[in-house]
């Protein structure tokens, strides 16, 4: 029986990469010489740190376009709230992997509302589509390319 996955991953080197770019371009602009404004990469986590909070929204467009540029979707991207202080502001950015319950059973619901005969299954961070025919499966993928869903999703593991 055809069968793909549906998940929501995101390349962790390219991220990395990304950052040290826009550590580089903000170590590097004349608008932030002797600023001590920059980015650090933790995990899961980026923190934006600059002077005041109209550069830390300039720092953050930096990031968004390298992160562009390397193919990363910016979908992913959590932004917390803006700590400021006298010195600096500060800004942390979750970057999301998976499907989260809330997220799938979203999805789930609009492959059930499409009346293919498919059966989607959460699990854990991903979803499986079954279905008898390999049309019906390419049809869900093209479904879900199709709906504005709030985070990227790939297509692997399609097996015939």
């Amino acid at each position: 029986m055809p069968s793909f996955d549906i998940v929501s991953e995101i390349d962790s080197h390219e991220v990395t990469n990304a950052v040290d770019q826009a550590n580089r371009e903000v170590s590097t602009r004349f608008d932030f010489k002797d600023t001590n404004a920059r980015l650090e990469l933790s995990k899961d986590k980026i923190t934006l740190i600059a002077p005041t909070d109209f550069q830390l929204k300039q720092v953050d467009e930096i990031l968004r376009n390298k992160l562009a540029k390397r193919q990363v979707d910016v979908r992913v991207m959590h932004y917390g709230e803006i700590n400021t202080n006298l010195s600096e502001a500060k800004q942390i950015i979750e970057v999301k992997q998976g499907i989260d319950a809330e997220q799938a059973k979203k999805i789930v619901k609009l492959i059930k509302e499409a009346n293919l005969k498919v059966q989607a299954a959460i699990q854990g961070e991903q979803i499986r589509v079954t279905g008898k025919k390999r049309d019906d499966l390419q049809a869900v993928i093209a479904l879900l390319r199709g709906a504005k869903v709030a985070i990227p999703l790939q297509f692997l593991n399609f097996r015939d």
